[in-house]
């Protein structure tokens, strides 16, 4: 018997302004100075951020500064967020301390100048914190990454970016038809002409309850997830989350399925994997250049942190209605997708529907 029940969240998080063409944008390393590195991966993703969203691109003091402490990268947020004449902020790239920047934040001056923040990996730390303040962000978009894709931007990501700037609205989304998660060496310049080999998109496969949920959507990287359950200074109570449809996807560490199942387990036991209404998974990256995965062995890794993420739900949250699959993780093409506005994972007519 199939069960039909609708759950709606009224949306009480602030969507940043809208922007227009022609408007400066932040460029920030809140993470891994990346551009300081390779220079010229960051150089092409600016170039085409100016030239398909015409947009202007304005990189501040630690944006290509190796090594920036974290107060200094801090520091830089916070202006960007306090400058009128930035109308968004976007993260160049991922990394793997920005927890430790978020102390360093002035709160008040970020609730009182919303702006749309985009970023993913390590940018979970920063999209988490403005949760807490009322901030819808976007999960997604990187200078570096996606802008800076080898051969062209991907059209799939380049419209997704478009509507998160641009246009406010309902998307029904769907699945990648081709996808990859390969990425090239950044140490050979000539590496950025030639698109990445595409292999078939794995499509979406459903799970628990047939239902239809609607709610904020929270999370995003799982090991970043996992540093705030164990530091515990940026999660609210339990409740908070209630009606929430959680965000999973893992970066390119590529954690096995045991880590995947304690991270959800810890969750479980703090008492807030039960609290989400639906839960939304990425596909996984699954592929490393040193050891050149097959793609057997990549869809067998899905298939394992599948069933780990599964077990966990199972135990704390049985029959949650859970989608796999979708394309807002490491993957290529990315889906930028809102952090914090309303979200309908329908298993009964098997759609996700995000609201930019």
């Amino acid at each position: 018997m199939v069960r039909v029940t609708r759950m709606s969240w009224s949306p009480s998080l602030l969507r940043p302004p809208v922007l227009q063409p022609g408007d400066k944008v932040a460029i920030l390393s809140p993470s891994w100075a990346g551009p300081g590195v390779f220079p010229h991966v960051q150089d092409l993703g600016l170039r085409r951020l100016r030239e398909h969203l015409e947009l202007e691109p304005v990189e501040y003091p630690t944006t290509r500064k190796i090594g920036a402490t974290p107060r200094e990268r801090a520091a830089d947020v916070v202006a960007a967020f306090a400058d009128p004449q930035i109308s968004a902020i976007m993260a160049s790239i991922g990394g793997d301390d920005q927890i430790k920047v978020l102390r360093y934040l002035d709160p008040a001056v970020l609730q009182a100048n919303p702006k749309a923040f985009f970023g993913y990996s390590d940018n979970t730390n920063l999209l988490v914190y403005l949760w807490n303040l009322g901030i819808i962000g976007f999960h997604g978009g990187s200078t570096m990454v996606h802008l800076a894709r080898p051969g062209h931007i991907h059209p799939t990501t380049l419209e997704s970016m478009r509507r998160a700037l641009f246009e406010p609205g309902q998307v029904e989304l769907s699945p990648a038809v081709e996808m990859t998660d390969e990425d090239p060496s950044w140490e050979d310049s000539e590496a950025l002409d030639v698109q990445m080999p595409m292999r078939p998109g794995p499509g979406w496969s459903w799970a628990g309850a047939q239902r239809a949920v609607t709610g904020p959507s929270w999370g995003g990287c799982l090991e970043i997830l996992d540093l705030h359950l164990r530091a515990g200074r940026y999660l609210l109570a339990p409740a908070a989350y209630a009606g929430c449809v959680l965000l999973l996807e893992t970066s390119e560490e590529m954690p096995g399925s045991d880590y995947v199942y304690r991270v959800l387990m810890g969750m479980g036991e703090r008492g807030m994997l039960g609290q989400f209404a639906a839960v939304a998974v990425a596909t996984p990256k699954a592929w490393d250049r040193a050891v050149g995965q097959s793609v057997a062995e990549r869809t067998q890794f899905a298939a394992d942190q599948r069933a780990s993420i599964l077990r966990a739900l199972d135990e704390y949250n049985p029959g949650v209605p859970t989608v796999f699959g979708l394309d807002f993780g490491h993957t290529d093409p990315q889906i930028v997708i809102p952090h914090g506005a309303s979200m309908t994972v329908d298993s009964i007519n098997r759609t996700v529907t995000v609201t930019y």
